[in-house]
């Protein structure tokens, strides 16, 4: 079983103070990187695994409140964050997100553009230093290569994320020689530079699925990535790519490394290293690898009793009542209803403390309709500004460990197999509609959810699909645009028009960078 004691997964954990945003290390027989120079950069190869840790560090703030995973959660129909009396109000910031009617002044939007670009400078500070280092002859070219690419992949990752997001960004590939103000690249021109680099430096990748490899960019999950980037290609670029997204698929089907796991909440439990499904996960970790708030951010503040929580929740993020509606009652994936001992991707209905005894929504005022028994209501009965406290089925996807701290344990998934097998289905179904393989590939993953298969496939039940499978793990936007529902009417949001679609680039970024050029409608 793959775990978190492998190297790699100690190097993470042990070296996150290799960035400046995150803890320092208190490990004094490990020599600290703070400042990563060729004068301290590592030599051997242990240390070359370990040095990596300041790019894979940097995706930490992923799953966090407040930035780019938030953004692309809550403008979808699957999730929401209703202003709640109050709490939740923030400026009205998620309730312009969820309605499409983000500004460049959003709070989020500047905070998901600094996470990624983070991400990407810390990419490029590394492998200018193995670059410099192998200019001077100090170390040798072969053997810096092979981590230079990974690098270069998994900048290609933060790369993937603000083409997705932000559509047309400056492109930066080096830390040294970076212009102060980079000027906007167009979204046709940044899927070229990570095409190109995927292209590159994907097939030197390790082609192994092992302890060494868990938590990094191996040739598989490059290979996924760059499934992702064909099935869209058709958004970013106007020309479609579905036969080398197939083939993309195919590289990691065929490869018999990975697998669907039987139960689905494997993937999701606190300790899912060993999941034979996840591609690629950033591996959190409650003391070393913090920021997956998920608990924080989706229970109520009486929750705390039910998983004995070191910290009390904040009562924000639920699904909409016609999301949580789509799945089947006996689809295994929905959960059951007042019946917290069964897991499921939500929590709803009557809601009970560890120790089996009904929770009171003790902060309610005594003739507050709202108050009185906890009960996680499907229905939400208004956006603002007087949400129920208790209103929305709740996220129950990833298991909460009982005690746990407000920086969950469990490992996320960026890239699964049922994602590669869906992603597959999709772009064959595009190519021919009845198409018999993708029809068997989609009723694979529905088989695993104990629901009837698919007679046939269209637009409607493939998009529902992904939604019931992938909920919660940032990808509902995306599918939403792809599939042209992404402006449709839902639960208390308008139609919106295609501007939307992309999200505007900060306000902060163009007011110190005038080389930037805003997106359109913005």
């Amino acid at each position: 079983m793959i775990n978190k004691s492998s190297f790699f997964g100690k190097a993470l954990l042990m070296l996150a103070f290799l960035t400046p945003f995150t803890q320092s290390c208190t490990n004094l027989d490990e020599e600290v990187y703070g400042q990563l120079t060729d004068a301290n950069f590592p030599t051997t190869e242990e240390q070359f695994i370990s040095a990596l840790g300041a790019t894979y560090t940097s995706l930490y703030g992923w799953a966090n409140h407040n930035s780019i995973f938030s953004l692309q959660e809550i403008s979808s129909d699957e999730m929401m964050i209703p202003h709640r009396g109050a709490d939740w109000f923030d400026g009205g910031q998620w309730l312009r997100v969820h309605r499409h009617e983000y500004t460049p002044t959003e709070e989020s939007i500047n905070n998901g553009w600094n996470f990624l670009f983070g991400g990407v400078n810390n990419c490029n500070r590394v492998i200018d230093l193995f670059d410099q280092l192998v200019a001077d002859g100090k170390v040798d070219a072969a053997q810096a290569a092979a981590f230079i690419g990974e690098v270069k992949v998994l900048r290609a990752l933060f790369y993937y994320w603000l083409l997705d997001a932000y559509g047309n960004v400056p492109i930066v590939s080096s830390f040294s020689t970076a212009e102060a103000n980079p000027p906007t690249k167009s979204r046709a021109e940044v899927y070229a530079f990570i095409e190109s680099e995927l292209n590159a430096n994907v097939p030197n990748l390790e082609r192994k699925k092992d302890g060494s490899t868990y938590a990094r960019m191996n040739y598989y999950a490059g290979k996924a990535l760059q499934a992702k980037l064909y099935l869209n290609a058709e958004v970013y670029t106007g020309t479609a790519q579905w036969d080398a997204a197939i083939a993309a698929c195919n590289e990691v089907i065929n490869s018999g490394l990975y697998s669907i796991e039987s139960d689905y909440f494997t993937n999701f439990n606190t300790n899912n290293s060993g999941s034979n499904e996840n591609v690629f996960v950033i591996p959190y970790d409650e003391q070393n690898a913090t920021g997956f708030n998920l608990a924080q951010m989706t229970l109520h503040y009486s929750s705390q009793a039910t998983f004995q929580l070191q910290a009390q929740p904040w009562n924000g993020y639920c699904t909409l009542q016609e999301f949580y509606e789509s799945y089947d009652d006996a689809d295994k994936r929905k959960g059951v209803y007042g019946n917290q001992s069964v897991r499921g991707n939500f929590l709803a209905g009557p809601q009970f403390a560890a120790d089996g005894t009904r929770l009171i929504d003790a902060g309610a005022e005594a003739n507050d309709p709202d108050g009185q028994p906890l009960t996680f209501t499907p229905e939400i009965n208004e956006h603002f500004p007087n949400a129920l406290r208790q209103a929305g089925a709740r996220v129950g996807k990833f298991e909460i460990a009982k005690g746990a701290t407000p920086d969950l344990a469990n490992d996320f998934p960026i890239l699964r197999y049922s994602d590669v097998l869906l992603m597959k289905a999709e772009a064959l179904f595009r190519k021919n509609a009845g198409d018999a393989e993708a029809l068997a590939l989609v009723n694979q993953v529905r088989a695993r959810a104990g629901v009837p298969d698919y007679a046939s496939l269209t637009n409607d039940n493939l998009l529902a699909e992904r939604g019931r499978e992938f909920f919660y793990e940032g990808w509902r936007r995306q599918d939403l645009i792809r599939f042209g529902a992404y402006g449709d009417t839902w639960d208390f949001k308008p139609a919106s028009g295609p501007t939307k679609r992309i999200f505007p680039i900060p306000a902060q970024q163009v007011n110190a960078n005038p080389r930037l050029v805003q997106n359109p409608g913005y």
